[in-house]
This record gives structure tokens, sequence and C-alpha cells, in this order.
């Protein structure tokens, strides 16, 4: 299993209750394809650098997970049919460096 982290941006307009399943939806995708979920980051509202959909802010995570390539083409798919996402980016760490970094950016999650 690899090491990711994927950074995503959800619409301000959801309660926090749809917030909070559109974060459960993505971390039981991860799950029932064989990943782990490690911490999940709730960056909070922020200014978007440019509108998407008319929004100009938006609220942020980043989950970081351990994983097979297979869970996180799954997660992406997924991801890019959900309307309540504006937009999301996923990172590989592969070398050691990138792992230690990696585990360092989880601690200081939790």
């Amino acid at each position: 299993m690899r090491h990711y982290e994927t950074m995503f941006i959800v619409k301000p307009t959801l309660s926090d209750e749809e917030r909070e399943k559109v974060v459960e939806n993505i971390k039981n995708v991860i799950t029932q394809n064989g990943g782990e979920v490690v911490a999940v980051d709730n960056i909070g509202v922020r200014e978007l650098a440019y509108p998407i959909e008319k929004f100009e802010r938006g609220h942020y995570y980043i989950i970081y997970y351990k994983a097979p390539a297979e869970a996180v083409l799954e997660l992406e798919r997924q991801m890019r049919y959900n309307e309540d996402l504006l937009r999301f980016m996923t990172v590989k760490y592969e070398t050691k460096k990138d792992i230690k970094r990696w585990e360092e950016m989880v601690k200081n999650v939790q």
C-alpha cells in the first residue's frame, strides 16, 4: 500500500451534516477498496483563487490515507461525479523522504 493525500473542496452552501456525509462517503470508498484512512484535516472555509461554478469560497479538507492504486482510481472516479465537490487533487508519496514528510503531516493533524 502506498501513502496518499487527497485535498478536496466542498461547496460552501452545504450544511455541517451534509459536509460530514461527503467526508464519510470519501472515507468509505477508501476503506471499501482496501485502503486505510489515517487522518482527516478540516482546514475550513477559504477564499478560492478564482470562482468555480460561481462560488468565491469553498470548504477545504485534506485526507491522508494508505491504499492500493485501484482504491485511488475508484476514489477519483467517484469524486469526479460528486456534485458537492468543487475540486480535488491527489498526491502520492513514494520516496522514504516523502513518506517521512507524510507521517509528520499526519502527526500535526491528530
